[in-house]
């Protein structure tokens, strides 16, 4: 029940078709069989909601040439990707996890479809979400979506809203997907299923073709099985794009260092009263990995983060009222088809004044100062990835979804600040509760600065020497 180096990689996959042991159609033939296999499965796996058997297997047989033609395009060259219903993807429906959106199958793709395209990536289908990216647990009791089960206990939630994507990368269809993230939407479920998620710099990747539910919290980011695919999946998404304003000014995109063989020199900032506000396994595994750390060079300094309550309050205030302000027709013309879950999130935005929106952004302007302060005297922040393990599913939640505001609000508690500042984010997983649930930490650094979190993530792998396998685990090179 445990394999040694993790689940199937990126890497491992590139191998098997460079060797000619595997083509490009072989894996698409076998992830087709699956995605048939997860669809009869009691329960129903619902990482994946919409694929096309013809489009995959076009797509390999593309790569397959190229493999035999020796002209492979990237890294990604048939590997298998999915991508967050969130983003418009050609020829599938852009429903964001409702029943009333993208009637019809889609004709243009986002920008990041497009370069996993260009790259050679074969595109499986469109993963689940929480409707509307509404709420952290990825339950969705509708019709064209139902709930997504957790690969390492199906009787759990994934975690939202990015959940299907996550599911999909645990349970071993493929070893990249895309999510996004604007109140830890890769980075929750990624923790919850034990794979791992980036959350790029606000406007480091493009949001172009995904639906704007929150236009100054929402970053892009890919869910991967290591770190190392993750840094793959930046270094080829990551750059300027003429149609999403917001990242054309950045930097360009490094992985400078990422391979370095010790932590010596780098400042791991802990404001240890916050890291300890978690249940007593996630902190017992999360103040190892730190120790972990601390051994390969790194140092930790005791750094604190003020006003984070007022953040939170500030984060929650600015991502509600951009949903409510952009989902005002939707609200008043399909109210009635919406979940249960989500009317209730879009009624209590409604509440919120243009001086609550005016309040939270100066406070948005005073935490940034902040953590420019912090950032000169540390390298990254270290916290919990979630504070718990994945919550468990009940009977209830099938019929008419979940809504746990408790909940919500806890498992956001370390994710906040990356959205509301806009920093990036990491989360690598470092073990699993004494229920076999994942527990992961969390990296954050400056804005820009993925570099060090992809350094530090590849030690933080070293920690957990061993993966543990799924309940639900499909071995696509088999």
């Amino acid at each position: 029940n445990v394999v040694r180096g993790g689940l199937v990689t990126n890497s491992q996959l590139l191998l098997s078709c460079r060797s000619g042991k595997l083509t490009p159609s072989q894996v698409a033939k076998n992830i087709i069989a699956m995605l048939e296999d997860c669809d009869k499965s009691t329960p129903p796996l619902r990482a994946i909601v919409q694929w096309d058997q013809e489009q995959i297997m076009l797509m390999a047989e593309a790569s397959t040439t190229r493999y035999r033609n020796k002209c492979t395009l990237s890294c990604l060259d048939g590997i298998p990707v999915c991508l967050k219903e969130e983003f418009k993807v050609v020829p599938y429906h852009h429903r964001v996890g409702t029943v009333y959106l993208g009637t019809q199958p889609e004709t243009e793709d986002a920008t990041v479809a497009k370069k996993l395209r260009e790259a050679g990536a074969i595109i499986i289908g469109v993963s689940n979400m929480h409707e509307l990216g509404t709420g952290t647990t990825g339950c969705n009791p509708n019709r064209y979506h139902k709930i997504p089960r957790n690969p390492y206990n199906p009787n759990h939630f994934t975690g939202g809203s990015s959940s299907g994507s996550a599911a999909a990368v645990a349970a071993g269809l493929c070893p990249v997907a895309i999510g996004t993230d604007g109140g830890g939407s890769v980075r929750i479920p990624a923790s919850f299923c034990g794979v791992v998620g980036l959350k790029g710099t606000f406007g480091r990747i493009s949001c172009h073709g995904s639906l704007p539910l929150s236009y100054s919290t929402v970053s892009v980011g890919p869910i991967c099985t290591s770190v190392a695919d993750a840094a793959i999946v930046y270094s080829i998404l990551a750059e300027p794009d003429l149609l999403y304003p917001y990242g054309l000014k950045q930097p360009k995109a490094t992985l400078s260092d990422m391979c370095a063989p010790d932590l010596k020199g780098l400042k791991l900032g802990v404001d240890w009263t916050f890291f300890k506000a978690c249940d007593a396994e996630v902190l017992s595994a999360c103040e190892k990995a730190v120790r972990h750390l601390q051994s390969l060079g790194a140092s930790v300094v005791e750094v604190s983060l003020p006003e984070m309550e007022e953040a939170r309050v500030a984060h929650v205030i600015c991502i509600l009222s951009e949903m409510r302000d952009f989902l005002q027709p939707d609200f008043n013309k399909h109210f009635h088809e919406m979940n249960l879950e989500t009317r209730a999130s879009l009624a209590l935005a409604s509440q919120f004044t243009a001086l609550d929106y005016i309040k939270a952004n100066r406070q948005r302007t005073r935490t940034m100062r902040f953590l420019q302060e912090i950032f000169s005297t540390v390298n990254c922040i270290l916290t919990p990835a979630v504070p718990c393990t994945a919550p468990r599913i009940y009977e209830s939640d099938l019929l008419t979804g979940s809504s746990d505001m408790s909940f919500t609000v806890r498992s956001m508690r370390f994710m906040q600040l990356g959205n509301f500042t806009g920093i990036p984010g990491l989360v690598v997983p470092i073990g699993y509760s004494t229920a076999g649930l994942p527990i992961s930490l969390q990296v954050m650094a400056k804005w820009w600065d993925e570099a060090v979190l992809l350094r530090i993530g590849l030690k933080l792998e070293q920690f957990r020497d061993q993966t543990k396998k799924p309940s639900i685990y499909y071995d696509i090179l088999a």
